[in-house]
């Protein structure tokens, strides 16, 4: 049998009967395989390079100084320990007019740090680093090499750090515990922790984050965290959070699991399309080798001898598609690495087999899954299927059958996205997509029995007479070429339309400069300074520091909620505001403004979204430790897009009159101007000036190179969509040609077949493109809303390109496919078909 079975599929590759099946296979698992070999070496440098992401084996992380009693307790426990200090601020060369400077994030360390890797440390800009035995010695820093280019400062010149000047000692090329925080887009520059004290730059209001480390032995280190939890449920600890590998602390890991959810649901996305495209392929298969099933059954075949033939031919298949799509893939993931660079940290480890091993099974699964079907009904085929012709094709195969390759499918899924909501949520989209096309398809059918009767034309009710005749086909082809072409939309028009309106959010005059730390002896000056530079509407804002403590008398800490946000929102501390009137760019959504009679405040609407918060709740704020009740009056939304500055929660000024303040300022400063930077921090130096264009600049970076990664992903959607597009218009071919033939034969003209057909595939291309351009639409909107969270702009030109493209791809295929049809006698079409 095996023999047969080897004959058998040589002689359906040499007839091209597997090329599409193959071709389907090997974009399906190409797709899937090249994020599953990024990802798999994304783990392993993880998983390598775990204590350093952490630079310890634990770390406890607050919002005020270490306090002596838990350094204590660590040290008693025979714990390794090690401080850091970390907050934004401005750092500099020069004096007087010739001085320049640049936000940074300082780092402050104790001796012994870190704790588990090393810092590796070059003489030069360009130059690879060598581990370093010791922290900055005292009187000297290390620095990033963006920080010294923008400075156009190398190794030995000063820099100058609030009131205190420090020597360049060294050129950061590697930290550890660096992680992709939004502070850590500035560059960073380290000091020993002895001389922080002297450079004056942490004031009152200064966001500054303490953290200890601590390793050890593992059971003692776990002992200490499981103290350290305690301790934090028992006496409430505010702003106290222990990090570890467990709970994905480092914001890298955070950023690469966005960026691999983001991927895999591109390559999702290819798959589920290729599926498609390999059901179509397998149902068409099944079609063609009805008679050669036949004779195998007159040739004394069992039905069981012929599933075992077609099964082995369809496992060759897999095996081979499978390797080669898995080979595919294995080469495509270098692209996503040299794209994702900023994310990719180090040296990754070689990729696994593992992957591989999971590119093979995956195909395998779904060819399976979507052949079992056709499969099972050729061993059906009866044996007097040889002479009689006219005997109908094998039924449809039960609905368990076809559920069978469903839930196949949607288990791949699953497995494949590692993530049980997201695995859900798009098979769930993808099957409801089907159902609402099919749907659609089966309910435009039956409308056209109306139009069919008010047909004068004899073209027109050859067209609808033949649309109506097979409405299964008919419906399959629709939904098919509505995928196909939906995936064509998302790749071309919505993503363009997408990343414009991303890239557009922010007005090219919005500010591009904060300054915040602003002490409340200094805003006079800072205004007048201000003006004086000619930065008009440059209005400054109390910025008030405060804890939530309790929402209707009832105490409230991360563990009250589910939802991440909001536990990293109630246990930091918040930035207040105060002000009369409703500021710019926010709008009352539900409510009235305070009217400054009894503490009352104004929320941001998403923040109640977050924290379950409406209307007439009463907040408990401690602020600088004192208490203060307020009632919720009023919920605002805020235009984030502006850059201006803007407030979770502002509260009435007379209930805010006593809270100690610093303040806050946001303006627009032109290029010619950005010497005023320099200015006032040089007279200012406990200031915090930073540029917002730059950082949004390195985040920008940063998205467009996923946004590149998702594109080279999306040449796969774009090859799935293509092939389902291709399945759709031949699917029907064979039946196309036998019609032709007979209705050649009983009158019908050439030119009048011809005009049929382009008026069946216009109507089938035409609805196909509209429900695409609905498809692309929602999903197009659905990202708008949920993902990049601007408005959404509706386009007419997506419906239009839709309907026209649809009618294009249907009438190029129906010619291709059929033109030498009609072109020969019909007596020969019937032989041959």
């Amino acid at each position: 049998m095996l023999v047969q079975s080897l004959r058998m599929t040589r002689r359906d590759w040499r007839a091209g009967e597997l090329r599409f099946l193959l071709v389907a296979l090997i974009v399906a698992v190409a797709a899937l395989s090249s994020v599953g070999f990024f990802v798999d070496r994304m783990r392993a440098q993880l998983a390598r390079d775990a204590n350093q992401l952490l630079a310890a084996d634990l770390v406890i992380r607050t919002d005020e100084p270490i306090a002596a009693a838990l350094r204590d307790e660590a040290q008693r426990r025979g714990l390794q320990l090690a401080e850091t200090i970390v907050f934004p601020s401005m750092a500099g060369i020069g004096t007087g007019e010739d001085s320049v400077a640049r936000l940074a994030s300082i780092k402050a360390v104790s001796s012994g740090y870190p704790l588990r890797g090393a810092v590796k440390i070059a003489d030069a800009i360009d130059v690879e680093g060598t581990p370093a035995t010791a922290i900055p010695a005292s009187g000297t820093v290390w620095a990033d090499a963006a920080l010294l280019s923008s400075l156009d400062a190398r190794v030995g010149d000063a820099l100058r750090l609030g009131d205190k000047t420090f020597r360049i000692a060294g050129v950061i090329t590697f930290e550890p515990d660096r992680g992709a925080g939004f502070m850590n887009f500035a560059p960073r520059v380290m000091l020993a922790q002895s001389d922080l004290a002297a450079t004056n730059l942490i004031q009152f209001g200064s966001r500054v984050s303490y953290r200890l480390l601590v390793a050890g032995e593992k059971g003692a280190v776990a002992d200490f965290g499981r103290y350290m939890e305690q301790q934090i449920d028992e006496q409430k600890l505010r702003g106290v959070r222990l990090e570890s590998l467990e709970s994905g602390r480092p914001e890298m890991r955070a950023t690469l699991e966005r960026a691999e959810q983001f991927l895999s649901l591109v390559s999702l996305l290819s798959a589920m399309l290729a599926a498609v495209a390999v059901a179509m392929a397998a149902r068409r298969f099944m079609l063609r080798h009805v008679n050669a099933c036949a004779m195998l059954r007159c040739l004394g075949m069992t039905q069981n001898q012929v599933t075992g033939l077609y099964l082995i031919e369809f496992l060759l298949v897999g095996l081979i598609g499978s390797a080669v799509g898995a080979a595919i893939g294995f080469g495509a993931h270098f692209v996503l690495i040299e794209w994702l660079g900023r994310l990719v940290t180090g040296d990754l480890p070689p990729a696994s087999f593992i992957p591989a091993v999971q590119a093979i099974v995956t195909g395998l699964i779904l060819l399976v899954g979507f052949a079992i079907p056709p499969i099972l009904q050729l061993r059906n085929v009866p044996h007097n299927r040889v002479i009689r012709q006219e005997q109908a094709l094998p039924q449809p195969m039960t609905m368990a059958t076809y559920g069978l390759g469903l839930l196949t499918f949607v288990g791949l899924l699953l497995w494949q996205a590692g993530n049980l909501r997201l695995g859900l949520m798009t098979a769930g989209g993808f099957l409801g997509g089907l159902a609402v096309f099919a749907l659609a398809g089966w309910g435009a059918l039956k409308s056209l029995r109306f139009l069919r009767a008010a047909a004068d034309h004899p073209n027109w009710r050859f067209a609808l007479t033949s649309l109506q005749r097979r409405p299964g086909a008919t419906v399959v082809q629709i939904v098919a070429l509505a995928l196909g072409l939906m995936a064509l939309l998302l790749l071309t028009v919505i993503r363009g339309d997408l990343v414009d309106a991303w890239r557009q959010a922010t007005p090219p005059d919005a500010p591009n400069r904060f300054v915040i730390n602003i002490q409340p002896e200094q805003k006079a000056q800072i205004e007048e300074r201000l003006a004086q530079a000619g930065i008009v509407n440059a209005k400054l804002f109390p910025m008030i520091r405060g804890r939530l403590l309790a929402i209707n008398d009832t105490p409230v800490n991360g563990e009250s909620f589910i939802e991440d946000r909001a536990k990293r929102l109630v246990d930091r501390e918040f930035n207040l505001s105060t002000m009369m009137e409703v500021p710019d760019g926010n709008e009352i959504k539900a409510g009235r403004w305070y009217d400054d009679s009894k503490p009352e405040a104004s929320i941001e609407s998403g923040l109640a979204k977050t924290l379950n918060l409406k209307l007439g709740d009463m907040l408990r704020f401690e602020i600088a430790g004192e208490t203060v009740d307020v009632a919720i009056t009023s919920l605002r939304d805020l235009e984030w897009g502006s850059m201006r500055v803007n407030f979770f929660v502002i509260i009435n000024p007379a209930a805010m009159q006593n809270m100690p303040q610093t303040w806050i300022t946001a303006f627009h400063l032109p290029p010619e101007k950005a010497a005023l930077d320099n200015l006032l921090t040089r007279d200012f130096p406990n200031l915090t000036v930073v540029d917002i264009g730059s950082v949004v600049k390195q985040i920008q970076d940063v998205v467009d190179q996923v946004v590149a990664a998702v594109e080279f992903l999306f040449l796969f959607t774009l090859a799935s969509g293509m092939l389902v597009l291709y399945a759709a218009l031949v699917s029907s071919q064979d039946e196309r040609k036998r019609e032709a033939g007979l209705l050649r034969a009983l009158g019908a003209t050439r030119a009048q077949l011809s005009r049929a057909q382009w008026i069946e595939f216009v109507l089938v291309g035409g609805l196909a493109g509209l429900l695409a351009a609905a498809g692309a639409t929602a999903v197009g909107w659905s990202l708008a809303y949920f993902v990049f969270d601007f408005s959404w702009v509706f386009s007419p030109v997506v419906w239009l390109a839709g309907i026209g493209i649809g009618a294009a791809c249907a009438f190029v295929g129906g010619w291709v496919g059929l033109r030498h049809v009609l072109r020969q006698p019909p007596l020969q079409t019937l032989r041959e078909a």
